[in-house]
């Protein structure tokens, strides 16, 4: 006995849509930024900048386009592979409309400055709510759909697809704790340390869970259904499907070797992004080995050519990023371009190549007609092919140029390079392969655009009337109370349980929803609690230092001016313990110099110097006439210019409620500090306004965001000043010479009296070498 189901397909054509829509504007955007970081005339301060349409790009990217594709695939999926319609048609409109004006919101406060600063997670905290309301209205969709299921096993994509519902909740909650100060700005409830390990657990696992396991799921249906051939093995789906859930959550930490962060986290990072290599290729080998028998459709058929060279790129990437986590070779590629074609490689080559096959697949059979043109498609595989491996190459050739130019020292120990802006001018030829290489990529998606447009235009006017589909009686979950597991011949519960388990235990298990999704939340939770908890509470992974103070009131304002322009996506403020980089920016970054950083600013690229010793290396005139224009001090910058900051009064209406809230968080503020807040602040404000104007600068900036931001600037690394001194019990400080020489390594916090810390002199590239 067989049912008719109606499937809601209105869903799923409005997600897929959206998904092309957010495509060209996310990429049109990727387009333009990758122009403005050699051409900083394009920036049109203060809201069209580099540092604030980055983080627009990133977000329309993968949560505008492929956070579509990932809704309109498993909602189009799932209800074939359980032969039901969705739970709920209210919630699947709610939850399309509801997204699409949580991109727009976000757009409108990313360009406007306001940004929690952290990478993946840059919208503020109302938004971050937001987010998860939207998220529990498709899991409530998603698990009421499977609730209400006719087929009693769960394929092998639903498995992907709950790992994806369960982790993206466990991350963002964790994430996105922070304190508000208003209703756009907040700070984040962890600091310096702490807070770095908690945002790479999440913007690692960003990438495994909203780019990798959902997208695993769709290739897990849409693969098979272009080559019309089934999933190769049902048992590699298992080994890869559990073991990608259980390693991947650890492998985070290896973003941040050679850091603040304890040895032991990176260490087991690394040692478990490594592990993580064959559990990925399992699922490059099953998608490979999905089209025996049908290669030869590849030669006429666009689809499956953007599958394969999806599948190819995501066996490509999942052993390049294990490789980039092992520390000698994180030590060339961090901070450097090869990152950046690193994640391009994943999100163009996996990810949007994915998305555009199932956009020429799902398109035609949604509007029940043909596709309008296999000739474009076709072309778009070609023209974004070439302009995808430019990209990448351009990106890896950058890279390793700023890790050689960086470390290259002459025969008598001097840096070869010791000006950063001769890096960046060396790399700017591989900046316009990249926009050339951009350019065609978008191109491509164009030829999509109209391919698409074409194809809908051309379908017939009963194209949305839902055809009765024949479906088995609806099932119950075998895990739910008063499930009936198997007929009354199998009463006994020896004998149920071994007529459940003649096709293996996992076969059990797919029969119960619950009893699954349970095991896959402890699977991802086991790695993230054994990372999490010796980092909170053992302090002996943040050891205080007893000189770093809180920002004064005026640093805070500062602080907030700096992430509001999106300096954090071109600088730095993490030395790490390389020669090279102790002789150009001065002593290697120690964990207590952070405690009091929320959030935490150490960067993931450095497109100019590292930031965290630049207090006191220049008087406060050079950071005025930086910001105005670069290009004054420092010939050759492409760093845009900020002026309006000489013009815009900063803000001191909130700083009573930044500074509770940074109490809240842990920052030992008093009441009377925060009480005399705008009167310390004015009174610095004046101190360094007068030193500017001393020094022949612009007048009447006492009230502007400029003296906050260097206020900011001049504290960076001045909490503790070091110098190596000789080992002996009565020592007179000493000035290091010009070059280096071999020397015992700098003294650590608590030294013994025999080898005593001192303050360093004024010039801040005079730096210990470990």
């Amino acid at each position: 006995m067989s049912d008719t189901v109606r499937y809601d397909d209105r869903g799923p054509r409005l997600f897929f849509l959206a998904a092309v829509v957010w495509a060209v504007v996310g990429m049109l955007v990727g387009v333009l930024i990758a122009a403005m970081l050699f051409l900083p005339a394009l920036n049109l301060a203060p809201y069209l900048t580099f540092g604030r349409l980055r983080p627009l790009h990133t977000n329309a990217v993968i949560f505008a386009f492929c956070g579509n594709i990932i809704f309109g695939g498993t909602y189009h999926s799932m209800q074939r592979l359980l032969k039901t319609r969705l739970f709920s048609d209210a919630l699947t409109k709610f939850h399309f409309w509801g997204w699409q004006l949580m991109i727009v919101a976000a757009a409108v406060a990313l360009v406007t400055g306001n940004t929690q600063a952290k990478e993946y997670a840059e919208l503020p905290w109302v938004l971050d709510i937001v987010i998860a309301v939207l998220w529990v209205t498709f899991a409530v969709n998603f698990f009421g759909t499977l609730a209400i299921r006719r087929e009693k096993h769960i394929y092998v994509a639903i498995w992907f697809y709950i790992a994806t519902i369960v982790a993206v909740a466990i991350l963002h909650i964790g994430n996105s704790m922070a304190m508000p100060y208003s209703w756009l700005g907040s700070y984040s409830a962890y600091s310096g340390v702490k807070d770095a390990l908690m945002q790479w657990w999440y913007g690692h696992n960003a990438v495994a869970f909203f780019l990798t396991t959902p997208f695993l799921g769709l290739m897990y249906y849409y693969l098979p259904k272009a080559a019309d051939r089934p999933v190769f093995s049902y048992r590699l789906s298992i080994m890869h499907f559990w073991s990608l859930v259980f390693v991947y959550i650890w492998a985070g930490p290896h973003h941040l070797h050679y850091s603040a962060v304890p040895e032991w986290a990176s260490t087991l990072g690394m040692l478990f992004s490594l592990i993580l290599w064959m559990p990925s290729w399992g699922g490059m080998v099953n998608g490979f080995f999905t089209l025996r028998g049908a290669w030869h459709k590849l030669r006429e058929d666009p689809i499956l050519k953007f599958m394969v060279v999806a599948v190819t790129y995501y066996g490509m990437s999942t052993f390049e990023g294990p490789m980039m986590s092992i520390k000698s070779v994180n030590a060339v590629s961090h901070f450097t371009d090869w990152t950046i074609g690193h994640v391009h490689a994943g999100a163009l080559g996996w990810n949007a190549f994915l998305s555009f096959a199932i956009l020429y697949w799902v398109v035609p059979r949604l509007w029940k007609t043909e596709l309008y043109s296999k000739k474009l498609a076709t072309a778009h595989f070609w023209v974004a092919t070439v302009g995808l491996i430019a990209y990448q190459v351009s990106m890896w050739v950058a890279g390793i140029t700023q890790w050689a130019m960086w470390r290259a020292f002459e025969a008598d120990g001097r840096l070869v390079y010791p000006d950063f802006i001769e890096t960046v001018i060396r790399i700017v030829p591989m900046y316009w392969v990249r926009l050339v290489a951009a350019l065609l990529f978008f191109s491509g998606l164009l030829l999509l655009v109209w391919n698409i447009i074409k194809t809908v235009k051309s379908a017939p006017a009963d194209f949305a009337v839902e055809p009765e589909v024949h479906a088995p009686p609806l099932v119950k979950d075998l895990s739910a109370p008063g499930a009936v597991t198997a007929p009354n011949t199998y009463d006994h519960a020896f004998y149920r349980i071994q007529h459940e388990m003649r096709h293996g235990i996992h076969r059990v298990l797919e029969g119960r929803m619950i009893t699954f999704t349970v095991l896959t939340a402890l699977a991802l939770a086991v790695g993230s609690l054994v990372e999490a908890i010796p980092m909170f509470f053992d302090k002996d992974n943040v050891k205080e230092i007893a000189g770093v103070k809180p920002y004064t009131p005026l640093e805070v304002v500062g602080r907030d001016i700096y992430i509001r322009e999106g300096c954090y996506n071109c600088h730095s403020q993490l030395v790490r313990p390389f020669r090279y980089e102790t002789e150009r920016y001065g002593e290697y970054s120690k964990a207590g110099e952070y405690v009091y950083d929320h959030p935490f600013q150490w960067g993931s690229k450095r497109t100019g110097p590292d930031l965290h010793r630049v207090g006191g290396k220049y008087p406060s005139l050079w950071h005025v006439r930086h910001m105005q224009q670069p290009r004054s001090t420092t010939p050759g910058s492409v760093m845009p210019a900020y002026p309006h900051l000489l013009k815009d009064a900063y803000d001191t209406s909130l700083i009573g409620a930044k500074m509770r809230a940074l109490r809240s968080v842990g920052v030992p503020y008093t009441d009377g500090e925060i009480e005399t807040a705008t009167t310390v602040m004015q009174a610095q404000a004046q101190t360094i306004a007068a030193e500017v104007e001393a020094q022949q600068g612009p007048t009447g900036l006492v009230d502007k965001e400029i003296v906050a931001l260097t206020a900011y600037l001049q504290r960076l690394g001045t909490d503790i000043r070091w110098k190596r001194v000789a080992p002996q019990a009565t020592v007179t400080p000493v000035t290091l010479p010009a070059a280096p020489v071999a020397a015992p390594a700098v003294a650590p916090v608590g030294a013994p009296a025999a080898v005593p810390v001192v303050p360093q002199p004024a010039d801040p590239a005079v730096g210990g070498v470990r």
